[in-house]
């Protein structure tokens, strides 16, 4: 009896072991289609572009490899958050554009997770395209952080500076969908 029993067991399917990657990743995915605005928490001293802007976040496009967040800044439209699964880490990467959708000159800088984080925060170190890209930014590390129903926080460090920026928005209430950012078409 015990031998048809383990053979029954081992017939069934092994369900997929989700680790906190595969958690993040549905944790973005649940939001898509849906926007959100958000509250600068934290500035760098000395830049003040975002003071006073109307903040929004728009998780617009997702798949189970991309995930593409537009993040408007009153009515500059020009900024995405594309957020991909490659060899088993999560990559951050700035797309930014110009109004006519060309890319602007420094765009695509970002980084790749270097462990699976956890279910809430992923952790994106500047990579070498970054440093080229933006020589000061070599030591910048971006965080996204979410906490289903509560808020999605996008943060910025650079290490042995005083630089450090956040934004918290609310996931506790979904507003009307912006227009495209610039360089999309719906």
């Amino acid at each position: 009896m015990k031998k048809l029993l383990f053979l029954a067991l081992a017939a069934l399917p092994i369900a997929a072991v989700s680790g906190p990657q595969d958690e993040y990743w549905s944790s973005l995915q649940n939001l898509c289609g849906k926007a959100f605005e958000g509250e600068l928490i934290e500035e760098p001293e000395g830049e003040d572009g975002f003071s006073g802007q109307r903040l929004v976040m728009h998780v617009r496009a997702c798949s189970d490899e991309v995930i593409r967040i537009p993040f408007m800044v009153g009515e500059d439209r020009s900024r995405t958050w594309v957020l991909t699964r490659r060899d088993g880490r999560i990559e951050l990467k700035h797309d930014h554009r110009h109004e006519d959708g060309s890319h602007d000159e420094v765009t695509m800088y970002g980084g790749t997770a270097t462990n699976t984080g956890t279910a809430q925060a992923q952790y994106f170190p500047a990579d070498q395209e970054t440093r080229e890209l933006i020589e000061p930014a070599f030591s910048n590390v971006w965080t996204m952080r979410v906490s289903p129903g509560e808020t999605f926080t996008y943060g910025l460090w650079r290490l042995g500076t005083p630089r450090v920026f956040r934004i918290d928005f609310d996931l506790s209430e979904a507003i009307e969908p912006p227009p495209a950012p610039w360089g999309w078409e719906d």
